[in-house]
């Protein structure tokens, strides 16, 4: 039997894929598309999901296919206030287009043994449990009549996700009241006159836009005239140029488009992420307006949350509540990128109202902490888990900063740090635990399996981390500080937490 079906092959269900795979875990990916989309959904990688490429060993792949841009440049409503200091390495983002992405995920999911199956659509599923091994999963029924059976099956298909539907999980928020044409072609117009009509468009609309991509080609983006019913149905040529004329007088000349695509600001969020067997992440669980380029981000970062949690409980050693702890911490995370995308959408509005609140949040970015929280939640940086109580119980989850008490360090992702023997980050690429021990006199005898020991002759260089004053601390597999201190019995209390049982 297949241990985990993933539905969907975009960034989500590939970083999930290849998450699983680093425990050896059987999974297969079903991709309905049987070609990669040329369509560029996002358009690169934040700080956290850039720190996760690196955990990963694949930070240097995508510096290759990229760009480095300054963190800071409009990223809140498009307001460009200097870059404030970061807790990071990594202090920038990482300019590339999504296909790229799809396609280093793909080959890293592929590398490490997933079964990546292009032309297969799910059209249904079912579940069991009952007492025999074969009769506890999922089956999967595709459009050619196959059916698959696994233990786990997660929807990673995108916001009009046909999983969830099949789950009847419910997805609240709000339709989409305005839509965005966008596309990438060539532009016969000069340069300089592109540059001054866009520049006095976006004085009242400010969702208007043509980017230079070099060698005549543009990036085009033009509010729709109206909201279409099934925004899978790509543009045509046609309307760009009828949208453009309506609102910058010109057509520009477009003309040969390698893609066409539309987007809404419709925001929703799935009620609840696991469904007994079945669990949602990425676009599935939650859809947004594109603005802050949060999408993708999220969706890795999901995926990343996950993988290590349905890998534990796939191969046996899952303590109680774990797989349940993926949406208590995740859910709220969403619910807050929906938040400040809503905000954003609004401080785009040229009315008079949206434009004054506009004008004095620009005024407070001025303070430094001010510009710095709101970059935080944009690069997700700022996320933390609020599973810290003090005692080494934890109540399993939570989201976006709030403090739960116990170690300041406590939910909290550490920045890369160079050491004696190598950095950090290169510690994480097993997706194991990690005992970061300047103390050399804890131990984790009985998950040495599942969690590694650094002893201080290899942490030489950790002290560079602002506001590591704890002499030890216990690492999940995506990087959060699970447990802070330097007393063996309160560590023997938090590993059971996020370990399971102590083999014997």
């Amino acid at each position: 039997m297949i241990d985990v079906i993933v539905v969907g092959g975009g960034p989500t269900g590939l970083m999930l894929a290849a998450e699983l795979r680093l425990h050896g875990v059987r999974v297969v990916v079903l991709e309905r598309d049987p070609e990669p989309t040329p369509v560029v959904r996002s358009l690169g990688l934040h700080v956290r999901s850039i720190e996760i490429m690196d955990q990963r060993g694949l930070l240097e792949r995508f510096l290759e296919q990229g760009k480095q841009y300054p963190v800071g440049a409009g990223f809140f409503a498009g307001i460009t206030k200097p870059a404030p200091d970061l807790d990071t390495a990594h202090a920038y983002v990482l300019g590339i287009p999504q296909p790229r992405t799809d396609r280093l995920l793909n080959e890293h999911a592929v590398e490490l043994g997933a079964d990546i199956r292009r032309g297969c659509e799910l059209v249904g599923l079912s579940q069991t449990e009952d007492a025999t091994e074969d009769g506890t999963g999922v089956t999967a029924e595709l459009a050619d009549g196959t059916r698959l059976r696994a233990r786990y099956l997660v929807g990673c298909d995108g916001g009009r996700s046909t999983v969830r539907k099949l789950l009847g999980v419910g997805f609240p928020g709000e339709s989409a009241r305005v839509e965005t044409l966008i596309g990438e072609m060539r532009v016969e117009a000069a340069p300089e006159t592109v540059a001054t009509v866009v520049a006095e468009v976006r004085e009242t609309h400010r969702g208007f836009g043509l980017g230079p991509l070099g060698d005549g080609v543009y990036r085009v983006v033009v509010p729709a005239e109206g909201v279409t019913e099934d925004r899978s149905v790509p543009p045509t040529l046609d309307e760009v140029k009828r949208q453009l004329r309506a609102y910058a007088g010109t057509d520009f000349g477009v003309h040969s488009p390698s893609w066409l695509s539309r987007f809404g600001d419709a925001t929703r969020q799935a009620e609840r992420y696991r469904t007994g067997r079945v669990l949602l992440a990425g676009d599935a669980a939650h859809i947004h307006p594109p603005v802050g380029g949060q999408g993708l981000n999220l969706g890795i970062q999901d995926a990343f949350n996950l993988g290590w949690k349905l890998a534990a409980e796939v191969r046996g050693w899952a303590p109680a509540d774990l797989l349940d702890s993926y949406h208590a911490e995740r859910h709220p995370v969403a619910a807050d990128v929906l938040d400040n995308t809503r905000a954003q959408m609004l401080l785009l509005s040229a009315e008079p109202g949206p434009s004054a609140v506009r004008r004095l949040l620009s005024e407070l970015m001025d303070f430094e902490d001010v510009n710095r929280h709101l970059i935080e939640k944009i690069t997700a940086i700022g996320v933390r888990y609020d599973f810290a109580d003090g005692d080494g119980d934890g109540d399993g989850g939570g989201g976006g900063g709030r403090d739960g008490g116990g170690h300041g360090l406590i939910g909290r992702r550490l920045r890369d740090v160079p050491l004696k023997h190598g950095r950090l980050y290169e510690l994480m690429r097993t997706g194991r635990g990690l005992l970061l021990d300047r103390t050399g006199s804890l131990s984790v005898t009985g998950w040495s399996d599942r969690v590694d020991h650094v002893v201080p002759e290899g942490l030489e260089g950790l002290e560079e981390l602002e506001g590591l004053s704890a002499p030890a601390v216990l690492l999940r597999p995506d990087g959060y500080v699970a447990w802070a201190g330097d007393d063996q019995r309160e560590l023997l209390a938090r590993l059971p937490k996020w370990f399971g049982a102590a083999a014997s």
